[in-house]
């Protein structure tokens, strides 16, 4: 393969794609799925239509004491499949995890097998043609599943999240490939997109990512009240076993009630804050906290979760009864979601944040 003396990696010529197949392999820098050769032209090429230069350092790993130049974050994005219109998106979610407060080192290596959940908003969502709505968290999609799965090699190329550093005990599919983008409706009061209650415009372009753990589908066919249906997302969340943030992912016909009765987000999330917490009783009885029940410990409320910022919405899949609640990493106190924005070809870097 042709050198390029802007790239700074060490350039390797191998016979055909078996023998690149075999070779990757053999490093461990693969997921064990087959990857695309990252030839000098093609991380040139992504890089040239994001605008930013090989050496620019896109993010710090303290604990690894590296610096992470956007050239190594565009080999893994070619790795994975990945078109070059997607690179700045890739470019922003690994912006959010390498950001102290999403604490990756901790994160990345837990036993408890959690994973990067990229969450996509704004124009680019259309530009690069994500898919919002049925299956949305299935197969199929060229955009959503080499974007979720870059990041991962990423993880184990540049973070060091592999082999025998990955320690989960189970471990989900996320692992693979864990990237969505919201299905934004625009004009409805209440209902901003993510990126917008986090703090952007309507017409930027953001990612956000979570550390979470595996999926779990709400089924709700009987419910016509914000009420009664919410419940049955609190009843849900109120297993889970840690705190942190919480995603929920609403299909269409459950956003409707909420909004008929004029619910916004943020009144879905208080509402899940308030109810989704357990009786002292019942979660020592259930070995989720120590000690023997007590005299007053079922009146006594236990909440992981610690205020409704913790429950960020979603709107997401096909008209059905299926939504999702995906629960925090069981470390996810320490581990907050970052929204970093798209940045726009020709920033070199100057717009992440």
């Amino acid at each position: 393969m042709a050198t390029s003396s802007r790239l700074a990696s060490h350039h390797v010529e191998l016979g055909d794609d078996s023998a690149v197949q075999d070779y990757f392999w053999t490093k461990g820098w693969t997921d064990g799925l087959p990857v695309v050769p990252p030839t000098p032209a093609l991380v040139e090429s992504f890089l040239d239509l994001a605008g930013i230069e090989p050496h620019q350092v896109v993010g710090v790993l303290p604990e690894r004491a590296r610096e992470i130049t956007a050239e190594k974050v565009a080999i893994n994005a070619v790795m994975a499949g990945c078109l070059a219109e997607y690179f700045p998106v890739v470019l922003a979610a690994w912006q959010s995890i390498s950001t102290p407060v999403w604490n990756l080192n901790s994160g990345a290596m837990s036993t408890s097998g959690p994973a990067p959940l990229i969450i996509v908003n704004g124009p680019i969502v259309k530009q690069i043609g994500m898919k919002t709505g049925q299956n949305l968290f299935g197969p199929g999609n060229r955009a959503n599943a080499t974007i979720g799965r870059a990041l991962r090699l990423m993880l184990i190329n540049l973070a060091g999240a592999a082999g025998d550093f990955d320690v989960a005990c189970m471990g989900h599919p996320g692992k693979y490939n864990y990237c969505i983008a919201e299905d934004e409706e625009q004009g409805v009061p209440g209902w901003e997109p993510l990126h917008v209650q986090r703090g952007f415009r309507a017409d930027q372009s953001a990612v956000t990512v979570v550390n979470l753990e595996g999926p779990q589908h709400v089924n709700d066919v009987f419910s016509s009240t914000p009420e009664r249906l919410l419940r049955n997302y609190a009843d849900h969340i109120k297993t889970f076993n840690q705190g942190g943030a919480c995603v929920t992912v609403m299909n269409p016909e459950h956003r409707q009630i909420l909004k008929d009765a004029g619910w916004s987000k943020s009144d879905v999330s208080q509402f899940l804050f308030d109810n989704s917490g357990r009786t002292y009783t019942e979660m020592k009885q259930s070995s989720r906290i120590k000690g023997s029940v007590e005299p007053g410990d079922d009146e006594k409320v236990f909440r992981w979760s610690r205020s409704a910022d913790d429950f960020l919405i979603v709107a997401g899949g096909a008209a059905g009864t299926f939504s999702m609640v995906i629960p925090p990493w069981a470390g996810g106190v320490w581990s907050e979601p970052v929204t970093s924005l798209v940045a726009e070809p020709g920033c070199a870097g100057e717009c992440f944040i």
